[in-house]
């Protein structure tokens, strides 16, 4: 079995720190999760997943890059303030 660069724990960490910069945002932009997910082309469900951290139960969310910047360009900021300061071996 194949070892992963980022450990799971890893991943659940920056996911989660991930859903908390994509929410404050949004929340300081008093932008609705509606508005936001219209924008981007997504569903309201699939918003709320990213920012709940969930992409079903118990399992982090995971959105594909594309996702990222469609929700970046909704929001007003470029990708990299959505993305939590981390580097491989270290906790975000």
């Amino acid at each position: 079995m194949r070892k992963s660069a980022i450990s799971d724990e890893d991943w659940r960490r920056f996911s989660a720190e991930l859903s908390r910069e994509i929410q404050r945002i949004r929340v300081e932009r008093g932008l609705t999760q509606e508005h936001v997910a219209y924008t981007a082309g997504i569903t309201r469900t699939t918003y709320q997943r990213f920012e709940k951290n969930e992409n079903r139960p118990g399992v982090s969310a995971n959105p594909e890059l594309r996702t990222l910047v469609a929700i970046a360009s909704a929001l007003g900021v470029r990708l990299t303030d959505l993305l939590p300061d981390w580097e491989p071996g270290l906790t975000p």
